[in-house]
């Protein structure tokens, strides 16, 4: 296989959309109509099904994962391709193909492709989410800062830092930011709600 053939298919692997699946399958509901209409791991639990939503953060992190290292398995020493490959699955997962290019927000998959790339870069972000949550209870407010740090750890981490290397460090973190404009807009005017509260709207 060619090596450079793992870029569409990492688009492919990244666009699988688990939690319209998931719930459409067992709950035989749209989850685009619950809640913030994302169909990411956190609007998926807060549409009242822990399992389902722990089935879809697992996958989404599980597919960009995988999506990388396949990638790295056909290409061992061509990092520049592993990045571009991870840009390429948080691409399939925020615009997928097969619901008219309107997916999630990136962060769970986020979190996958930089397990492949850098695992300690993954899991110092992990644990800046989990500090920043448990501090303030704002999903958004903490895939918004770990997002941020990324590039601080990523560029720590790795060293090779080709032209591809670090646009890709650069470009995931800001396309999950800005995914998250709405809730930016929200926390700002202190109206986004805190995980737990029955009207909080997903992040």
């Amino acid at each position: 296989m060619n090596p450079w053939l793992s870029i569409p298919l990492a688009y492919l692997l990244g666009s699988i959309p688990f939690g319209y699946l998931l719930v459409r399958f067992f709950r035989k509901q749209d989850i685009r109509t619950t809640g913030s209409g994302n169909i990411g791991a956190t609007n998926v639990l807060r549409s009242g099904s822990k399992s389902l939503g722990i089935a879809t953060l697992l996958l989404d992190l599980g597919k960009a994962f995988l999506a990388v290292k396949i990638a790295q398995h056909l290409a061992p020493d061509n990092y520049d391709l592993a990045v571009l490959t991870a840009i390429a699955a948080i691409l399939g997962h925020v615009f997928p193909v097969w619901l008219g290019f309107r997916g999630g927000k990136g962060v769970a998959s986020g979190l996958g492709v930089f397990l492949a790339l850098t695992p300690g870069s993954a899991a110092c972000i992990l644990a800046v989410f989990a500090v920043v949550f448990l501090l303030s209870r704002y999903v958004s407010l903490a895939s918004i800062i770990a997002s941020a740090a990324l590039p601080l750890f990523a560029f720590y981490f790795v060293p090779t830092h080709t032209p591809i290397v670090i646009a890709g460090f650069l470009f995931i973190p800001a396309l999950i930011i800005v995914k998250h404009h709405q809730n930016i807009r929200r926390l700002l005017a202190g109206t986004e709600n805190r995980f737990g509260k029955r009207k909080e709207v997903a992040a």
